[in-house]
């Protein structure tokens, strides 16, 4: 059974930096692209970033360009999203995701930029 479980949100600082990761079972980990996605209230989920099954694949929302860093470690089954500069609009659950015959979601990480 597909489960991915994601981990270290938190309250930060606007300017400040987040790790998420998203700790992935029950799938061939390393032969699928992974995903980053964030939901506001009030607005639809959108994608953050993705990442293909050898790294070498990475895209970005151009809100997240040049400040949110995707990587995967295949061996630990593992995706994160490296958040730098962190703004206030950038708050959000964020949730792992991927496509194994269907979507599949994590239960998400709260983030939330404040001061």
């Amino acid at each position: 059974q597909v489960q991915l479980v994601e981990s270290g949100g938190g309250l930060v600082l606007p300017g400040g930096s987040l790790r998420l990761s998203c700790t992935a079972s029950g799938f061939t980990f390393s032969a699928y692209y992974m995903k980053w996605y964030r939901q506001a209230p009030g607005k639809e989920r959108e994608l953050v970033a993705g990442i293909g099954s050898a790294s070498g694949n990475r895209n970005y929302a151009d809100s997240v360009k040049g400040r949110f860093t995707i990587s995967r470690d295949n061996t630990k089954n593992t995706v994160s999203l490296q958040m730098n500069s962190l703004k206030p609009e950038d708050t959000a659950m964020y949730y792992c995701n991927t496509w194994v015959g269907r979507h599949y979601w994590g239960q998400g990480t709260q983030v939330t930029v404040s001061s």
